[in-house]
């Protein structure tokens, strides 16, 4: 049955209003009650996976009929090796302290008062992403520990996948006696719902999206409820004039083909118009299938090689593929240039042997990640220690970077006196 905007606005108020209820409940619940649901979660699938693993072929199966880019089926895909991955980063939740409670700043005032500012939930949490299944076990995970309920919306191609890994989670809950509503799809109600969920303002405290540009303006331009931003990877490395070869190969192999459907792999490469490491870097990249988008200077770099004329929405482009632009500047002022100018503030990294340079870098790039010497695609919470993460931040409210557990919670005043008025 079709049902109408208001008729699907109000279905899936109601499910926020459930998972109000059911965050309720979970304020109660102390840290290894929390835990304790955590394990059991990684329990269930890692118990279901054959099933899981199943569902998720039926979506693959989909996305290539219907004609699904490499990396789009890339970020889809679920095996045994992601399905380990997402138990180890429920573990490692588990491990985590507890941010609800925590006292960010407290003291006795000179009039006797005694105050503190603490972490607390959020409360519901709605999140909107695409083809991204392990995003349904990440934001679950991390909303459970932080105290919040969550709304799922994980879009039409990976509703199988997504289908069976909130069901799974729901009957996790369950067996530990807290509310199974405290993870909530709105998958059946499509598009339709992802809007529904964009105009619950008081209903959904705050809503996070992941995936492409179009997705996430979208959400940003229209949603009524307040958004966290998580902006696409137009990632830069600045391969420094003092840059080794070694480690600069292996850093721009890991950060471009390690995995590179995702947001946290490099898409740009300048070069510094005299860094020796230029023409070995360029051939190793080409020997292990990148596509270099190069313009003028970077192309002579390399005249062995088959190159692709690099434009100007090459600069701006997300790849997510073995495709990287190239550019030559003439110094760091040059690439700061470039990167001001096409930057989507995400990560930046430079490859230095100057000590001068790689701390006027960090100084100089305002990104939500700046690395010196390592890959970009250390750029994830798991990779930081947070567990895992519900995405990457790009804005400057609240939360910036990979958001893990305490961007999940807010804070609130406690003020205790004793007797004491106001003069």
């Amino acid at each position: 049955m079709t049902l109408t905007v208001s008729e699907t606005d109000a279905a899936v108020h109601k499910l926020a209003d459930r998972a109000r209820r059911a965050s309720r409940v979970l304020a109660r619940a102390n840290r290894d009650w929390k835990d304790k649901a955590l394990r059991a979660i990684a329990a269930s699938i890692d118990a279901n996976r054959a099933g899981i693993i199943a569902a998720n072929a039926k979506d693959l199966e989909a996305g290539k009929a219907n004609g699904t880019s490499a990396a789009m089926l890339d970020r889809l895909k679920l095996d045994d090796p992601r399905i380990d991955s997402l138990i180890s980063a429920l573990h490692e939740l588990a491990g985590l302290p507890d941010p609800v409670g925590r006292v960010v700043r407290g003291e006795t005032l000179p009039n006797g008062l005694r105050m503190r500012q603490v972490n607390v939930p959020m409360g519901v949490i709605g999140t909107i992403y695409e083809a991204r299944p392990n995003v349904t076990v990440d934001i679950a995970g991390l909303s459970l520990k932080s105290g919040n309920a969550v709304l799922l919306r994980g879009g039409s191609a990976a509703l199988n996948s997504n289908l069976a890994l909130v069901g799974f989670i729901r009957d996790a809950l369950d067996s530990v006696s807290l509310p199974r509503d405290l993870v909530i799809s709105v998958d059946e109600y499509g598009r339709e719902g992802a809007d529904a969920m964009m105009g619950a303002r008081g209903k959904i405290d705050v809503l996070i999206p992941r995936g492409g540009r179009e997705l996430i303006q979208r959400v940003v331009t229209t949603a009524k409820v307040p958004v966290i931003e998580t902006g696409e990877g137009n990632v830069h490395i600045y391969l420094d004039e003092s840059a080794d070869l070694e480690m600069a190969t292996d850093i721009l192999l890991n950060a471009k083909t390690q995995r590179p459907s995702v947001c946290n792999t490099v898409e740009t490469l300048l070069i510094h118009q005299n860094a020796a490491a230029a023409a070995g870097v360029l051939q190793a990249l080409s020997a292990a299938g990148v596509t270099l988008h190069a313009e003028e200077r970077a192309a002579a770099l390399v005249p062995e090689i088959t190159t692709v004329p690099a434009g100007e929405d090459d600069w701006a482009n997300e790849y997510l593929d073995l495709d990287l632009a190239v550019k030559v500047v003439d110094d760091m002022d040059q690439a700061f240039e470039h990167i001001r100018a096409y930057s989507t503030g995400h990560t930046e990294a430079i490859i230095t042997s100057s000590l001068r340079n790689s701390e006027r870098f960090v100084s100089e790039i305002d990104s939500a990640a700046v690395i010196v010497n390592a890959s970009t695609r250390f750029t994830d919470g798991g990779q930081l220690g947070l567990g895992a993460e519900v995405g990457i931040s790009t804005q400057k409210m609240h939360a910036r970077g990979p958001m893990g557990l305490a961007e999940l919670t807010t804070t609130k005043w406690i003020v205790q006196g004793d007797g004491h008025i106001r003069k």
